[in-house]
C-alpha cells in the first residue's frame, strides 16, 4: 500500500509533540524544505541507520535549505533517549495515536516474517517553502538515505 498523496498536493498540516513535549507545526517550516520522514521505531537497525545517515547529512542538506523532521509512534521520552544515543541534530515528533501517519497515508498493513501487522510505512516527504510535496520517497535507502534525497535534486 503506497501514500495516497502526490507531488504536487498540498502536505498535510499537523500539530504533534517534539522530543521535548514542546508542539510542533508544518506551519513552523513555512519558507523552508522540510524533509518528513516516517519511520517504524527508535533504536531499530533500518531506522538507526536511517537517522544516523540524515544525521551524517544534515550540514549539506541545511546547505541546500532543508530542515529534518523524525515522525514516529514512538513517546516523546523514547525520542529523547534515541536522539542522546545516536548524537541526532534534528527533531523527532512523536505521533503515539498515528494520526501524522494517517494524514499523509503511511500508517497500514506490513507483512514481516509471515506475520502481518499495523504499523509505519517508512517513506519520506521532502514538502517545498510553500508547503507543497515536491518528492515522496516510498523505497527509502536507509543507509544512505540523505544521499538519496539529494541525488533526486540534482
Amino acid at each position: 500500500m503506497a501514500t495516497h498523496l502526490k507531488i504536487g498536493d498540498k502536505a498535510p498540516a499537523f500539530e504533534a509533540p517534539d522530543q521535548n513535549g514542546e508542539t510542533k507545526r508544518l506551519s513552523d517550516y513555512t519558507g523552508k524544505k522540510l524533509i518528513l520522514y516516517f519511520y517504524p521505531k527508535d533504536n531499530t537497525p533500518g531506522c538507526t541507520a536511517e537517522a544516523c545517515s540524515l544525521r551524517d547529512g544534515r550540514t549539506v542538506l541545511q546547505e541546500k535549505g532543508f530542515e529534518i523532521v523524525g515522525v514516529s509512534p514512538d513517546t516523546v521520552q523514547s525520542h529523547q533517549r534515541f536522539i542522546e544515543k545516536k548524537e541526532l541534530n534534528f527533531t523527532l515528533l512523536s505521533d503515539p495515536e498515528h494520526h501524522l501517519a494517517e494524514a499523509y497515508g503511511v500508517w497500514g498493513e506490513k507483512k514481516f516474517m509471515g506475520r502481518v501487522s499495523m504499523g509505519i510505512l517508512r517513506t519520506t516527504f521532502v514538502i517545498g517553502a510553500d508547503g507543497v510535496i515536491e518528492k515522496i520517497f516510498e523505497k527509502v535507502r536507509t543507509a544512505d538515505h540523505f544521499e538519496q534525497i539529494l541525488e533526486a535534486y540534482q
